[in-house]
């Protein structure tokens, strides 16, 4: 009797150790956490919980079994190589997780992680730049660089010395060569560097983790990304393919390859499939939070600007000193 008594003490002290130190004592610390407010905006507020599209997509997401290929969870620099995959900028701490019920961690790794991936969407006015920036560029500079050169020395040499126009004018031909100059200056240096932004409009590949390129991943995940290896399932269901009455659709999915239809055809998203899209556009854990420090403040603060400093004035001894005790 004796064995026994001692046997079941110790089992109820096992489960009770465990059960304070993973469930009492997490939920004291963490377990009353309310969004963070920034002391300069009171609008701003971080997290906000989801809703419309987005809630309902987060249904969808978990129904379909995303939560067992991919993980919503970066993990700390000291632990793993998350943000040096460029996966966050910050680790993710539990006030992401308030309004998560239940939270989409994930337990493995098959994919890539979604923690931000809604961060990584191109802006508005950038994802049309790629497929009318080649067309735009030699009109572009067709019509400004006769303009813009001939007005800037007239209007720079009487007023400045003959130094100062060359200066002057240096910068504008620059700022505009990155951006326009490619194309009508150097026909094989064009088609080096717009490589990637014919491709893409030859193809009609949206830009990457768009709305529209997450259609199409989610469609046809081969067709998205070339060459890759993925296992990833097709969700085929979640569209409608059907026959063109009148004007073709607006979201209508711009197949290409192996997936291409007929012209009388065409694949429409689902209401499901553009709340699963919304959800995935709504991932973003890039705010910045008191417990969890950002990773790309520390890395551009050592930039370049500290160097030339010390550099400049390395005769002078107090400045290295104060320098020092800093």
């Amino acid at each position: 009797m004796k064995g026994v008594k001692a046997l079941f003490l110790g089992i109820f002290g096992t489960f009770a150790f465990s059960w304070t130190g993973l469930m009492l004592i997490p939920n004291f610390q963490i377990g009353h956490l309310d969004p963070q407010v920034s002391q300069d905006d009171e609008n701003d507020i971080y997290p906000v919980p989801k809703s419309g599209m987005a809630d309902r997509g987060r249904k969808i997401y978990a129904a379909n079994g995303c939560v067992y290929c991919h993980s919503q969870q970066v993990r700390a620099d000291y632990a793993a190589s998350d943000i040096d995959r460029k996966w966050g900028t910050r680790r993710s701490a539990p006030r992401d997780y308030i309004f998560e019920r239940p939270a989409m961690l994930g337990k493995m790794r098959l994919g890539p992680d979604l923690s931000n991936i809604g961060k990584r969407a191109p802006s508005e006015d950038a994802s049309p730049s790629p497929s009318a920036s080649p067309e735009a560029s030699p009109a572009a500079n067709a019509a400004t660089s006769p303009a813009t050169s001939p007005a800037a020395s007239a209007a720079t040499s009487p007023a400045a010395s003959p130094t100062k126009p060359v200066a002057a004018t240096s910068p504008a031909p620059a700022t505009a060569g990155p951006a326009a100059a490619p194309s009508p200056s150097a026909s094989p240096a064009a088609t080096a560097a717009t490589t990637a932004d014919t491709a893409v409009s030859s193809t009609g590949m949206p830009p990457q983790y768009s709305a529209a390129w997450h259609h199409l991943h989610l469609y046809s995940p081969r067709s998205v990304l070339a060459g890759s290896t993925s296992n990833m399932p097709a969700y085929k269901f979640l569209y409608d393919k059907r026959r063109v009455s009148g004007e073709r659709s607006a979201e209508a999915l711009k197949l290409t390859g192996a997936e291409a239809l007929p012209d009388e055809w065409e694949v429409v998203p689902s209401y499901d499939a553009k709340c699963l899209v919304a959800y995935l556009m709504s991932l973003d854990q890039s705010h910045a939070l008191t417990e969890a420090k950002l990773i790309s403040a520390p890395a551009s603060s050592p930039a370049p600007a500290s160097s030339p400093a010390p550099a400049t004035a390395p005769a002078s001894s107090p400045t290295p000193a104060k320098e020092e005790k800093k």
